[in-house]
Parts: structure tokens; C-alpha cells; sequence
């Protein structure tokens, strides 16, 4: 499960006529980049929750690659994807709303899970994490939720200064140290009784509860992580994929 139905309001040089997972990086929208990672570990099954310009999500598949339509209705589309064998991938877009919270658009994607455990991220961010590790992970541990835990990289310099001096000059640190939230989830689908309705946000009350109950597990990765919220940070993974070496392309 993908999310990929906000505003993208912090990348609106980009999204003014498309969401934010279809800005591209090397020429491919970063959804594609998102896609063919979990398509290296053969997870090829898509639920991508769309919401803000999804028209633009369904017309990017439809236009872009030799495909088969399994299933249309009003509110989603199921697209079995004929390409090659670089892309075996059936891709469902759901229309899961244009106000719809992060937990919300979960919600609405219930019926597509089947009752199975899933993967679900973000349509924004890549990072190089072992999918396959975090999956074998979630197992060991058994919890309803388990999140990649990620270090952010420091997007400033910083200067220690003492008597109007700078007496230290780091530029662009590693971090601070501190985890954070870096999507990659594996989940349980218990997980959907926690989100109450379309205005839930699945970082406030659902993820705060079920670590309360101690049903949430962390997998620390400290490899590359990058979100992509701003220009800035989108020249930064154009940057990246246009050296010798993108650290989130691990597929050939």
C-alpha cells in the first residue's frame, strides 16, 4: 500500500498539476522508483491510495506501459501491467479522497488486504533498507506494526560559536542521532480496527495507541534514508541517482 493522495503544498513548484509521487527523479516519478525497490524483493501486488489529482496517477499507468485492465469501477481501477519482466506488477489506484488523512486513506483500502499482512510506505521517500530483512523482522517480533526506523541526514551547517566567534564549523552533519519515523511499514490488518474514520491521522492516534499496548516494533536502519518534501530535497535525490552510484537502486 502506497500512499499518494495530499497536496504535496511543500512542493508546489512540482504539484501544481500532478501529485507528488509522479515528480520525477532521473526522469521516472518517484512512485516508479518506490515501486521497482519492492518489485526486487518480488513484491509485486500495488494499492496505491490516491486522492489529490489520482486521474493523473490512473493516466500515468494507462499511457505508460502495455497493460490489462482486470477491474474499473467509480472509486478504484486494477491494472495488471504487461510491459516486460522488469514490471510484473498489478496495480490497483484507489480513490480514497481528497481531504482523507493518512489513517483515513488506509481505511478505505481495507477490502484490497484480504486479511493479509502488507506492506504499506509513503509515496515520497526512498531509502536502501533490506525489505526482506524488516519483513523477517516483523515475524520474529510478532507485533501488529512494525516501522523502519531511519536517521535523517542534516540539511544545514552548523556553527559553534563562542565571544561572537565561530570556533566549530560542521557543514551538512550526519544528524543528530535521533530516529525517526521513516516509513517501510509491515502490518498486521488487526492494525484497521485502531483507525476510526476518514479524518484519523495514522501517526497520531492508531500508531500512539498501539505503541501504548506495545504492539509497535522498530527496525533500525542506518543506511540511506531521504524524504522528498521540498525542492531542495528533490535536487538532492536528482543528485543522487545522477551519480555513479543512486544507494536506492539496488535492481538492475
Amino acid at each position: 500500500m502506497i500512499l499518494a493522495g495530499g497536496f504535496g503544498t511543500r512542493l508546489s513548484e512540482e504539484t501544481q498539476d500532478k501529485p507528488k509521487p509522479l515528480v520525477e527523479i532521473g526522469g521516472m516519478p518517484i512512485l516508479w522508483h518506490i515501486m521497482k525497490k519492492y518489485s526486487f524483493y518480488n513484491i509485486n501486488d500495488f494499492v496505491i491510495c490516491g486522492g489529490y489529482k489520482q486521474e493523473k496517477i490512473k493516466e500515468y499507468f494507462l499511457s505508460k506501459f502495455k497493460h490489462k485492465i482486470i477491474n474499473e469501477e467509480t472509486d478504484f481501477i486494477k491494472i495488471e501491467i504487461l510491459q516486460d519482466n522488469t514490471h510484473p506488477w498489478i496495480v490497483t489506484i484507489v480513490d480514497t479522497g481528497l481531504e482523507t488523512m493518512t489513517g483515513g486513506r488506509l481505511k478505505r483500502i481495507r477490502e484490497f488486504v484480504l486479511n493479509e499482512r502488507f506492506c504499506f510506505t509513503y509515496g515520497d521517500t526512498l531509502n536502501d533498507v533490506d525489505i526482506s530483512k524488516v519483513i523477517d523482522f516483523h515475524n520474529q517480533l510478532k507485533t501488529l506494526v512494525t516501522v523502519t526506523a531511519c536517521q535523517p541526514p542534516g540539511k544545514f551547517g552548523i556553527l559553534d560559536i563562542k565571544d561572537d566567534k565561530v570556533i566549530r564549523f560542521m557543514e551538512k552533519p550526519k544528524g543528530d542521532g535521533n530516529w525517526v519515523n521513516g516509513g517501510y511499514f509491515v502490518l498486521e490488518p488487526d492494525i484497521f480496527d485502531y483507525i476510526e474514520n476518514d479524518t484519523t491521522v495514522w501517526e497520531q492516534e492508531p500508531l500512539e495507541k498501539l505503541t501504548k499496548e506495545g504492539k509497535v516494533s522498530a527496525f533500525k536502519h542506518k543506511g540511506f534514508y531521504q524524504p522528498m518534501d521540498t525542492i531542495y530535497e528533490k535536487k538532492v535525490l536528482e543528485k543522487i541517482w545522477n551519480s555513479k552510484n543512486p544507494k536506492w537502486k539496488i535492481w538492475s
